[in-house]
């Protein structure tokens, strides 16, 4: 299958699929931060062109609920409006089979709530942070690894690390990176229903 995966500078997810068999590409404004097919530019560019899956993690900064008291100003200043049409841009590609995932977020409401939220705990990481996933053509991600009991056992700062991490340059990149857990279920998964059923049904 030809895939891309938008907005996404690390290759994690490209990297999965890829390794699954799958005619994969990463797009970003970014460079790719690992060897690999790579767009670099604006995804809105290459939309049509014949994808059977995508993947995209649109910028989540004037969306997640995370920076709700900056919001009056972001509406002021249009950059909320340009994400959302960004988001919507995304959702309406001509593309089969979509997944968009994004923080707990206006999303929800401004779009319609997401057809799946899912946890790193979920798949091997015992970490929290919820992540929401819109779903179309595409069954809903399996739990692979379930390790909430562990995570429970780890101090706040430990399962909340994200959350914890101090000011610096980069981090707003580590944590918007797909958890490896995640990009491998996303991989394994959605490259088995795909193939094995072309018209899949969200469910």
């Amino acid at each position: 299958m030809k895939i891309l995966i938008a907005c996404e500078y690390s290759g994690r997810v490209r990297d999965a699929f890829i390794k699954e068999g799958h005619d994969a590409v990463s797009c970003d404004l970014l460079p790719s931060e690992s060897v690999g097919p790579h767009y670099q530019g604006n995804v809105l560019d290459i939309l049509n062109d014949g994808w059977d899956m995508m993947i995209a993690h649109p910028p989540c900064t004037d969306l997640a609920v995370s920076g709700a008291k900056w919001f009056a100003k972001k509406r002021a200043d249009g950059s909320q409006q340009r994400s959302i049409d960004f988001f919507m841009a995304l959702v309406n590609a001509p593309i089969p089979r979509i997944c968009i995932e994004n923080p707990i977020g206006i999303m929800s409401s401004v779009y319609r709530k997401p057809s799946q939220i899912i946890q790193p705990w979920q798949f091997g990481h015992p970490e929290s942070k919820a992540t929401c996933l819109w779903i179309k053509g595409l069954p809903l991600l399996a739990t692979t690894n379930n390790v909430y009991d562990e995570m429970m056992a780890l101090p706040k700062n430990k399962r909340m690390r994200l959350h914890y991490l101090p000011p610096s340059k980069d981090r707003w990149k580590i944590r918007s990176q797909t958890f490896q857990g995640i990009a491998d279920a996303m991989a394994s998964r959605w490259g088995v229903a795909c193939e094995t059923h072309p018209i899949s049904l969200t469910a």
